[in-house]
């Protein structure tokens, strides 16, 4: 097949200026895998561990809360990593749901609320674990 030369090709990537609304759309679409996959399969795992008993499931909690004498630190990042993952693809999705109106294509008002997207994530995640962690101690 032969193309035409004056016929433009797409844009790439290196093209385009980056901005937070890319940032925020990509992000959607990892933290909906991250979703999908991670909490799906930590999911399944607590199910299977309800099932077997309370043998096993004593040490599924054990696995995800206690190591010897203090926090397990790989269940608490992948644990604080699906919270940040749940608020980021829910504010993007609101965000989303916003633009499906027709509001909020301004250039300020879509970087604004994409900004907002990723801050608002990290503030609630940070809320949720502060209260896990250091409240109810």
């Amino acid at each position: 097949m032969s193309r035409n030369a004056a016929r433009p090709l797409s844009p790439h990537l290196t093209i385009w200026k980056w901005g937070p609304h890319m940032l925020v759309s990509i992000l959607h679409r990892v933290t909906g895998s991250a979703l999908a996959f991670g909490g799906v399969l930590l999911l399944v795992w607590w199910l299977a561990a309800i099932a077997s008993g309370p043998a096993y499931y004593s040490f599924f909690l054990d696995m995800m809360t206690k190591d010897q004498g203090g926090l397990n630190w790989i269940p608490l990042i992948i644990l604080v990593g699906l919270t940040w993952s749940f608020f980021q693809h829910l504010f993007t999705g609101l965000r989303h749901l916003l633009l499906d109106t027709g509001a909020g294509y301004e250039l300020k008002t879509n970087k604004f609320w994409s900004l907002m997207t990723m801050v608002g994530s990290v503030a609630a995640t940070i809320a949720i674990w502060s209260e896990l962690l250091l409240v109810r101690q």
